[in-house]
């Protein structure tokens, strides 16, 4: 199974759109077997769904992700661990073991403009959901 993280410095980058790498570890048996750091090129959303699912990814770890990029990931068949903040490879320790805290309902937390109750939604920018 292969894992992308965000990264940063060792930490789980908190800005999927903008992750200038990902860390890939490739586990087979509960196992980290190899781990390597990956550039992303610069790549936007959409870009980052797709090099993901051309290397191979089955599983993504994140911490902030828009709507738009949860379906992209999710057309792709990878899958989603959101919300998750820390060490990258603690994060993915926890994966194997079971024991990974993330969020599901993980939406939009990425973006730098307010999110009053006056009904707002992301469509405009690719998010597609009511952002809480």
């Amino acid at each position: 199974m292969k894992i992308a993280v965000t990264y940063e410095n060792g930490e789980i980058f908190q800005h999927f759109g903008h992750t200038e790498q990902f860390k890939v570890y490739e586990v087979e048996n509960g196992e980290i077997v190899k781990a390597e750091v990956m550039d992303s090129n610069g790549s936007g959303h959409g870009a980052l769904a797709g090099l993901l699912s051309d290397s191979g990814i089955e599983v993504l770890i994140c911490g902030g992700i828009g709507g738009g990029a949860q379906m992209a990931l999710a057309e792709a068949g990878i899958k989603l661990y959101g919300g998750v903040s820390g060490n990258a490879d603690e994060a993915v320790l926890a994966l194997i073991n079971g024991t990974l805290g993330y969020n599901p309902d993980v939406r939009c937390d990425h973006h730098d403009h307010e999110h009053g109750e006056g009904g707002h939604t992301c469509g405009s920018h690719g998010c597609g959901n009511n952002c809480h």
